[in-house]
């Protein structure tokens, strides 16, 4: 049985422009599954792909509107860091690259969370849990 895989399809205005704000952040991209209309952003090797899809093509896969993301949230995505250093480093880039971010880091004790909005508004949540930290019953 194949390893499961997920692809998260996210709509922009420009691919060059959301290509080279990734790349910065230190992506890598998959030739084989982008063209004029995707990019293949590898997230993790063979497990968590993001596709960038401009946002003519992206509507060719719902009848829904595109999300105004100036105004509302989509989605959030949320990915794991090995470290806090790592969390802050990839904001870091992010906003070098001209994403902002739109919240403080939060700091939980046993998780440390910091986000940034890509060129097209997505927000994406980084967050390192101390694999040897009390967790908190709520």
């Amino acid at each position: 049985m194949a390893n499961k895989q997920i692809f998260v399809n996210l709509p922009v205005k420009n691919l060059d422009k959301a290509k080279a704000f990734f790349a910065a952040l230190g992506y890598t991209f998959n030739p084989k599954f982008t063209d004029a209309n995707a990019a293949c952003m590898v997230i993790h090797e063979d497990s968590i792909y993001a596709m960038l899809l401009v946002e003519d093509f992206f509507k060719t896969f719902t009848t829904k509107s595109i999300t105004d993301t100036s105004k509302n949230t989509e989605v959030l995505l949320c990915l794991s860091c090995e470290s806090r250093a790592e969390v802050d480093e990839l904001v870091a880039k992010a906003k070098a690259a001209g994403g902002t971010t739109p919240r403080e880091p939060q700091d939980y004790g046993f998780m440390y969370g910091h986000g940034f909005q890509d060129l097209d508004g997505h927000l994406w949540e980084v967050m390192y849990m101390d694999p040897n930290a009390e967790i908190p019953k709520q």
